[in-house]
């Protein structure tokens, strides 16, 4: 499991900037990295878009995706990603959208997260369904799976 000062090592050691593009964790990635004393020559900035219209606006989601598959889907996490690489100029970005609680449906229950992590050779997404764990620890679980992704994408 990745910590944040492990995710900043990497990039640094690439000399890579990082940007996170976030929804249901509402900048609690880009404040795990913060949090880390000299976090500021890798973190470049942070994207909070809660809203369809904020993803839309700050980072280029297309109302096509969000009417085709939904705020919470692969397909928005990858726009998501791509627009906070294309937005702030850095080599990797994080995004994340899901249902923190409570509630959720049948085919998007809560607990359910997707993730993207773009660089320059592309994006990558997954679905993780942390379960009914409730709001704060799915949260949690958003930012400990964020980071562990970042890690991973820094030491490929």
């Amino acid at each position: 499991m990745a910590d944040a000062a492990q995710v900043l090592q990497a990039a640094r050691a690439k000399g890579w900037r990082i940007a996170t593009a976030e929804s249901c964790t509402g900048g609690l990635i880009a404040g795990a990295l913060t949090e880390i004393a000299g976090s500021s020559d890798v973190v470049e900035c942070g994207f909070v878009t809660y809203s369809n219209a904020a993803k839309q606006k700050m980072l280029g989601v297309t109302e096509t995706s969000l009417e085709a598959h939904g705020a919470v889907s692969e397909q928005v996490a990858r726009e998501m990603a791509e627009g906070a690489l294309r937005a702030s100029g850095v080599e990797l970005a994080v995004s994340v959208t899901g249902i923190a609680g409570p509630g959720g449906s049948e085919f998007k229950p809560e607990g359910m997260v997707c993730f993207g992590v773009a660089t320059a050779r592309g994006v990558v997404t997954e679905t993780v369904q942390f379960g009914p764990l409730g709001r704060a620890q799915v949260r949690q679980a958003t930012v400990t799976h964020a980071l562990d992704s970042l890690l991973k994408a820094a030491l490929s």
